[in-house]
């Protein structure tokens, strides 16, 4: 499902047929009392002040960001200490990969074959231990400003959103600038992900929040969703458009504009969508051929991930992949591994991530798109060095699992930018904290906006006009080409 329409009451309001049934359906009886509900999540927008060149400044026109929620084990993806003591090194055995000196876990064999493309930082490393806290360090290069409840209008605006801010006055298309999929099990299992503070635009107002897929591909593609019901012509929708723009002069006289502001743009944005083709051709996985989509895997991330492709090759700057919420009775919720660490490892959750990570950097690849795309893989942080150790603040570990660990993690780049083929910074010899050239989530951040042409250093004012850097970080010039 899909999410444009979301400002009546929460950031976590909508879904992909609300959207439609706001931008196309909800034109068919709409009334002041509907913008009324945007009064709540009303925010302003900043100016923006400064500017910087380099030589791989701007080298993206567009950001995929893997993010694999739960917090990966390093010690099993990427940093592996096969020299630790028992019950730290684990279970799983290092392999050689196409770059001297780089050895990866044994159940990312596909990656293995690609990592002269991919640029691993070992040294990552912040302070918070919270799942949906220190989501928001990853997706927003900033410590959140406050704890508690969902994403809300004091959160730093996530990296698409203030991509989407600051290149307000380019030409506009059909399609989202910012696009996010959290595919959703069908079981019941805890929808964490919805919770996560960084996704949206925040402060920025709800206007920039992201067009949300919530859907598992690989049942539905997202294109199912998207279109005009049957019984609505288009003549009937133009129509209710119309009296929309009407009902939208009543609310400006009567002194709401700041909140119709961000419901019209919502609207405009539904319409623009309902009625492109090739907008809606994008989201529009049936029009694959099914042997490229069996590359990517025949299952929720696969999918996901081979529809941020087609959006990249349609024109969509940033959209974000969380790892699909498949957690069922005695199975880790997505990769938060206190239990069954090595079992659901090495059977739910590393095989498919190395089937569609490999596979998008192929099809990137093939398609001339992968020197200008930037690929992220990540998670909130990583898991403790001890397997059985329980930490204050994290949720405990069972005997064959491991507890959150933010002191130290992996996080992955490759291509538009990034000189493929590094390891940058060094884990300890537990992989419990950065022993070499530690990297923060705000130093990945202004790695991505430097990348994407946004000078880290950029000075943006808020609702209150007081300045702010856009990041706190410095770029990784460690994996920049």
């Amino acid at each position: 499902m899909a999410r444009l329409v979301e400002g009546c009451s929460s950031f976590r309001s909508g879904s992909r047929r609300e959207f439609l049934r706001a931008g196309g359906l909800g034109l068919l009886n709409l009334g002041l009392p509907s913008l009324l509900q945007a009064r709540e999540m009303t925010a302003g927008q900043g100016e923006v002040v400064g500017g910087a060149a380099g030589s791989s400044f701007g080298r993206a026109k567009s950001c995929i960001l893997l993010f694999m929620w739960g917090g990966p084990a390093q010690q099993e993806t990427w940093d592996l200490k096969p020299e630790a003591p028992e019950g730290v090194r684990g279970e799983f055995k290092p392999i050689a990969t196409t770059v001297p000196g780089l050895d990866i876990s044994e159940h990312f064999p596909m990656l293995a074959r690609r990592a002269h493309r991919l640029a691993v930082i070992r040294s990552m490393h912040h302070g918070d231990v919270n799942h949906t806290t220190a989501t928001h360090e990853l997706l927003t290069g900033r410590p959140i400003p406050r704890t508690g409840g969902g994403p809300s209008g004091e959160d730093w605006p996530h990296y698409g959103a203030m991509l989407a801010h600051l290149r307000k006055h380019q030409d506009r298309t059909a399609l989202p600038t910012f696009v996010q999929m959290m595919p959703v099990s069908l079981d019941g299992a805890p929808r964490f992900v919805e919770s996560s503070h960084g996704q949206g635009a925040g402060w920025l107002g709800p206007a920039l929040d992201p067009f949300t897929i919530d859907a598992d591909l690989n049942r539905q593609p997202a294109a199912a969703d998207i279109r005009l019901p049957a019984d609505v012509a288009p003549g009937r929708f133009a129509d209710r458009r119309k009296l929309l723009r009407t009902v939208e002069d009543q609310a400006r006289r009567l002194e709401l504009n700041a909140q119709v502001q961000a419901m019209q743009a919502h609207y405009v944005r539904a319409h623009d969508l309902l009625t492109d083709r090739r907008a809606l051709a994008a989201f529009d996985l049936d029009q694959e051929d099914p042997k490229v989509r069996d590359r990517y895997g025949r299952h929720a991330h696969g999918q996901a991930v081979l529809q941020a492709r087609r959006l990249v090759e349609a024109g969509v700057p940033i959209t974000t992949v969380f790892w699909q919420n498949d957690g069922t009775t005695n199975v880790s919720v997505y990769w938060d591994t206190h239990n069954r660490n090595f079992i659901d490892l090495k059977t739910r959750l590393m095989p498919p991530a190395d089937q569609a990570f490999s596979a998008l950097l192929d099809d990137l690849e093939a398609r001339g798109l992968l020197d200008e795309t930037l690929v992220v893989w990540t998670g909130e942080f990583g898991r403790t060095p001890r397997v059985g150790q329980s930490v204050v603040g994290g949720a405990g570990a069972g005997r064959d699992g491991r507890d959150h660990w933010p002191h130290c993690f992996s996080t992955v780049l490759a291509g538009a930018g990034v000189r493929g083929g590094t390891v940058w910074g060094a884990s300890d010899r537990w992989a419990a904290y950065p022993a070499r050239d530690p990297v923060t989530p705000a130093d990945v951040a202004a790695t991505i906006y430097h990348l994407l042409g946004v000078d880290p250093s950029l000075e943006i004012r808020d609702v209150l006009g007081r300045p702010h850097r856009l990041c706190l970080g410095e770029p990784v010039t460690g994996v920049l080409a």
